[in-house]
């Protein structure tokens, strides 16, 4: 099979591999397509830490595709089943799951894509966020994940303020159901208008949606006194200062919305399918973006450099 190589920051090559063989309690997926996720960006740029070349595929893990062959002891699939996986070398033709991390989807979602692991941090995020019809959510970042949330709340019955950066992450905020939108510029100023948006309450939900230091700083002035604020973001690019004397006075929860058991990110996977199977979220409109493999590293610099219209990109096999 083909898969991709990380070889030196900033570039890849595409090798010939062995095809993958299922272990007791394995799948191996035919992939028709991959997420490509922010997470991969500080890898790419190549930190002291990273090591290369990377192993086939790795990085790629918003991985479907159809179950191509079965381990030993694998009940509950068939070979030809069409499904969503949790998996970690996705940027490739091929890769294996554990059986307990595929999820089949239904004939309803046929040739549709459906990037399973971020559409199931949307809806353990949103789990962890405890929205309720009534409350007015901020949420500071609109890009694939807070787009998603957006709908998600304005669905339960909240009442939205969308805080971002470009002018169409705004525009999309409102076609995801915002109230109110907020470009994200002058940090005082944003805090003004929510001020007066809620009438000097603030918010009960803040989701941080971009994982650098000034939104993670912005969310917390938003949160009202005993709000949630709910790191969303992913801070890995270094150590993160808070305001501990705000978080103290308002005495808000803080929720570190990211999850590291494959249990949970699988329950959000099904959830996910189910939302969307519902017509509830409806992932293609924000994969606004398609390449071929042999192209993932202009997928990653799109993924970095956020051209015009950009919310998500996905890599295809061929």
């Amino acid at each position: 099979m083909r898969a991709a190589v990380l070889v030196a920051p900033g570039q890849i090559r595409l090798e010939d591999v062995p095809l993958p063989q299922p272990g007791p309690g394995q799948v191996r997926l035919r992939l028709e397509g991959c997420g490509v996720c922010a997470s991969n960006l500080t890898p790419w740029a190549g930190p002291d830490w990273m090591r290369f070349p990377t192993p086939p595929g790795d990085l790629g893990h918003e991985a479907w595709g159809w179950v191509d062959a079965l381990g030993e002891g694998v009940a509950g699939l068939t070979v030809g089943d069409r499904v969503a996986a949790l998996t970690y070398r996705g940027y490739a033709e091929y890769d294996l799951a554990a059986s307990e991390a595929v999820v089949p989807l239904p004939a309803s979602l046929a040739g549709k894509p459906f990037p399973g692991e971020p559409l199931g941090c949307a809806m353990n995020i949103f789990r962890r966020s405890a929205i309720e019809a009534g409350q007015t959510v901020a949420i500071v970042g609109i890009g694939f994940l807070g787009a998603i949330l957006t709908r998600l709340a304005t669905e339960a019955g909240a009442r939205v303020i969308a805080i971002s950066r470009r002018t169409t992450s705004l525009d999309l905020a409102r076609e995801m159901g915002a109230a109110e939108t907020i470009p994200m510029e002058d940090h005082h100023a944003i805090i003004e208008r929510v001020k007066t948006l809620t009438d000097g309450r603030f918010c009960e939900r803040v989701i941080e949606a971009v994982g650098k230091q000034w939104p993670l700083d912005l969310a917390a002035e938003l949160a009202r006194e005993r709000g949630r604020l709910i790191v969303a973001g992913y801070h890995q690019d270094g150590p993160r200062q808070v305001n501990m004397w705000l978080w103290n006075w308002r005495g808000i929860d803080v929720i570190n919305a990211h999850e590291r058991d494959p249990a949970i990110y699988v329950q959000g996977i099904r959830e996910a399918v189910d939302a969307v199977a519902a017509g509830r979220i409806d992932p293609a409109r924000l994969l606004t973006h398609r390449y071929p493999l042999e192209r993932l590293d202009e997928a990653l610099n799109a993924t970095r450099d956020r051209p015009d219209g950009f919310i998500k990109a996905v890599v295809v096999p061929r």
